[in-house]
C-alpha cells in the first residue's frame, strides 16, 4: 500500500522523544498541532528484576509533560510486544483516565506461542481482547486532525507495526539508526527475510520521511540518537544500505544474532506486554506472580 506522507491535511505532528537508559528505549508523545490531542508511543515501566518490584518513574515523566502541556491522550500505541522493557500503557490510561491501547493484530500469534511457553493455561485469553484496537495492515485512525496510516512490517516479531502520521514514521525495532542497523529476528516468531522485506517498506516512503526508532544504543560511543530519514537509512543502514540484497541481510542477521544474549527483562516483559501492560491475574490473597520457564527461550 503507497501512502503519501505529505497529504494530511497540510500538517505535521509535534514529536517529543524521552530516553529510558536502563532499556534504552525512546518513547515518544506525538501531538496533533491544532489541539490537544497526543498519542503515547511504547512507554516504559520501570522494573527492579531481582527485586521484582514494578516503579514508575518513566512513565510519570511522560504524564507529567502531558499535564504541563494540558494534552488529551487518545491512543497509547505499542509497536509491538516488547523483550526489553515492560509496557507503562495501563498505569497512563489509569492516571489520566483516557487512551485507547492499540497494537497489531498478529498478538494473537505472539500470545499462542507465549501462553504455550510460559504454560499460561486456558483462563489466559489468547484472542488480543486486553488490548483496545487490533490494527490490521493499511488501518487509519486519528489524533486529532491528525490521520495515522498502519503498516504492518513483521520479522522481529509477528505483530510490529509502523505508524505513519504526517512526514513521520515510528518505526519500533524495524530499524535502528544507520550505524545501529536493524533488530534481531531470532525470538519465536520472528523471521530475518520478512524483517528485510518490512524494511523495504518502509524505505519505500519518500526520503524525507522522519523516522523515529525505538532503541538506541550509542554505538562506538556517539550521543545517544533516535531521529533519522529514510533518505540517510537507505545510503548509510549497515545492515540494509545501497546494494544488500535480500539473501546477505539474512546471513548477516542470522550470523549476528547466534552471538546475541538474551534481553535482560524478557521473561518479566514477555508476559506483562502480551497482557497490554497487565500483570498476571491475583491468587486469592491478592499476590501476583511471573514465571521463568527453564529452557524454553
Amino acid at each position: 500500500m503507497a501512502i503519501d506522507v505529505k497529504d494530511v491535511n497540510g500538517m505535521q505532528p509535534i514529536v517529543q522523544g524521552f530516553f529510558d537508559k536502563r532499556s534504552n528505549t525512546v518513547s515518544y508523545i506525538v501531538q496533533d498541532p491544532q489541539s490537544t490531542s497526543c498519542a503515547v508511543i511504547d512507554s516504559v515501566l520501570d522494573f527492579d528484576y531481582a527485586a521484582g518490584r514494578m516503579s514508575y518513574q518513566s512513565a510519570d515523566v511522560l504524564i507529567d509533560h502531558i499535564r504541563k502541556h494540558s494534552l488529551t491522550v487518545e491512543w497509547l500505541i505499542e509497536t509491538h510486544v516488547h523483550a526489553d522493557h515492560l509496557s507503562a500503557a495501563p498505569y497512563i490510561q489509569q492516571q489520566l483516565g483516557c487512551g485507547l491501547i492499540g497494537i497489531g493484530e498478529q498478538i494473537v500469534e505472539v500470545q499462542d506461542v507465549f501462553g504455550k511457553v510460559f504454560n499460561e493455561g486456558t483462563e489466559f485469553e489468547r484472542d488480543g481482547s486486553q488490548f483496545d484496537r487490533l490494527f490490521q495492515d493499511g488501518d487509519k485512525y486519528q489524533i486529532g486532525q491528525l490521520e495515522v496510516h498502519v503498516l504492518h512490517t513483521p520479522g522481529h516479531t509477528p505483530a510490529c507495526m509502523t505508524h505513519v502520521v504526517g512526514n513521520a514514521a515510528f518505526v519500533g525495532d524495524t530499524l535502528f539508526m544507520p550505524d545501529g542497523g536493524t533488530a534481531r529476528a531470532d525470538f519465536p516468531g520472528g523471521d530475518a527475510r520478512a524483517l528485510f522485506h518490512s524494511i523495504q517498506r518502509v524505505l519505500s516512503l519518500p526520503d524525507d520521511t522522519r523516522l523515529f526508532i525505538c532503541h538506541d544504543y550509542g554505538p562506538n560511543g556517539r550521543d545517544i540518537a533516535w531521529e533519522t530519514t529514510v533518505a540517510d537509512e537507505k545510503a548509510n543502514n549497515i545492515h540494509v544500505g545501497v546494494g544488500r540484497t535480500a539473501d546477505e541481510f539474512v546471513a548477516l542477521r542470522e550470523e549476528r544474532d547466534k552471538t546475541l544474549s538474551m534481553p535482560s527483562l524478557i521473561i518479566p516483559a514477555l508476559q506483562v506486554n502480551m497482557r497490554a501492560g497487565k500483570l498476571p491475574e491475583a491468587d486469592e490473597d491478592g499476590n501476583r506472580y511471573l514465571k521463568v520457564p527453564v529452557n524454553l527461550l
